[in-house]
């Protein structure tokens, strides 16, 4: 392996050689339902009941793990939200605060596409817990999302979300990577080692929530299968002939509402045009960050973790949800991780670490505290992790 990689180590002929050699070499899918366009695609109304069996669950996470990583990149989990009324009324709320912040003469930019063509929410999941957190709790209590971000990132992952709205006649994005490396002009991706481009991958999973029935007419995000495993991809995603293979030979799946996908952001990638008249493709896009690796977003969670304690205490008590539930909602919301903190104030006693945000959160959780009992631990953690 070289140390750096530059554009000069980028050659067409090996990416279509290495994708060629992923694909046949990688172990095949046992677990899904069918297999489209390489992709696989699990019906979640069987799946629900069948990880609560251990040993199901684990060869779900393995599987997963596989396609990923070895295989083509990208998992379809359909009907993951199967009340589409949820997603109606989270639709409702988003499209409320993209006209709060367009009243408030705010402009979202997009990363790899025309910027003011669509709408976007940024912090979309901070923003969805403090306007309604009785909404927050019921969407991101779902356990096969919190299984999915496990099985890619393991514990402590952190959550964070964008909102897309494209319009018709919106065109699509350039195929490009995603963060980290995917966030860096080729110069400066570049100056990174090899290895940070290997584990560039590991640290970020890519998802999409399907908040309408997603025709391909509507322009569903286009994938190269297979694409993640070419070692300099970071550099020659931004390369023209390597764009130019990526709109000539992509793959696109139609969705409909309540479907999700999930994918290695490594793999190349990139919305495409919405060519109908009439249907504004929505998507709640999350982009979940290894508890080791830097998320996008600065999020404001203790503000998120006051607004949605009280809900979920109380839908625990009353026994609407599970214990997954409560750990779903708490993995989305709190910060699982209990580094960096101020080890002067905020010692490890009893263990090697201090506890986490989210320790707190569910043993509050557990012990019933009170909201105000429960703020004052959270405010007294976060004073004491600051330098």
């Amino acid at each position: 392996m070289p140390t750096w990689y530059f554009e000069k180590d980028c050659d067409l002929k090996d990416f279509k050689a290495s994708m060629a050699d992923t694909k046949s070499t990688a172990p095949r899918p046992e677990l899904c339902a069918q297999i489209d366009q390489d992709i696989p695609i699990y019906e979640c109304h069987d799946l629900t009941k069948k990880i609560e069996t251990e040993a199901y669950r684990s060869e779900l996470m393995q599987e997963w793990s596989n396609v990923l990583q070895k295989g083509a990149g990208i998992v379809v989990l359909k009907g993951c939200f199967p009340d589409t009324g949820l997603l109606d009324e989270t639709s409702a709320l988003f499209d409320k605060i993209m006209e709060l912040e367009k009243a408030a003469g705010l402009s979202a930019g997009d990363h790899f596409g025309a910027a003011g063509a669509n709408d976007r929410i940024w912090n979309a999941l901070e923003k969805m817990c403090r306007h309604d957190p009785d909404l927050f709790v019921r969407y991101y209590s779902n356990v096969l999302v919190a299984l999915i971000c496990e099985t890619w990132l393991g514990p402590n992952y952190q959550m964070t979300s964008q909102t897309n709205l494209v319009r018709p006649g919106s065109a699509g994005q350039s195929g490009h990577r995603d963060y980290h490396l995917g966030f860096q002009t080729p110069e400066e991706a570049s100056f990174y080692p090899a290895t940070a481009h290997h584990f560039s991958p590991f640290l970020t999973l890519q998802g999409a929530i399907a908040h309408c029935d997603m025709s391909i007419e509507t322009g569903p995000t286009r994938y190269l299968p297979f694409s993640q495993t070419y070692p300099p991809g970071y550099i020659a995603c931004n390369l023209p002939e390597f764009k130019a293979y990526f709109e000539d030979n992509f793959t696109q799946l139609a969705l409909k509402k309540g479907d999700a996908v999930f994918f290695n952001p490594a793999v190349m990638h990139g919305a495409g045009e919405n060519r109908t008249q009439d249907v504004d493709r929505l998507a709640n896009l999350l982009q979940i960050s290894s508890a080791m690796g830097r998320p996008i977003e600065a999020v404001n969670r203790v503000a998120m973790c006051e607004a949605a304690y009280p809900v979920l205490l109380s839908k625990w008590q009353r026994r609407e949800i599970s214990e997954e539930n409560v750990v779903a909602t708490v993995g989305a919301c709190a910060e699982g991780y209990p580094f960096p903190t101020n080890l002067d104030l905020d010692p490890p006693i009893g263990g090697l670490v201090p506890k986490s945000q989210a320790d707190i959160m569910l043993a509050a959780v557990e012990r019933g505290l009170k909201q105000e009992s429960f703020v004052r631990e959270l405010r007294d953690h976060a004073n004491r992790r600051q330098p």
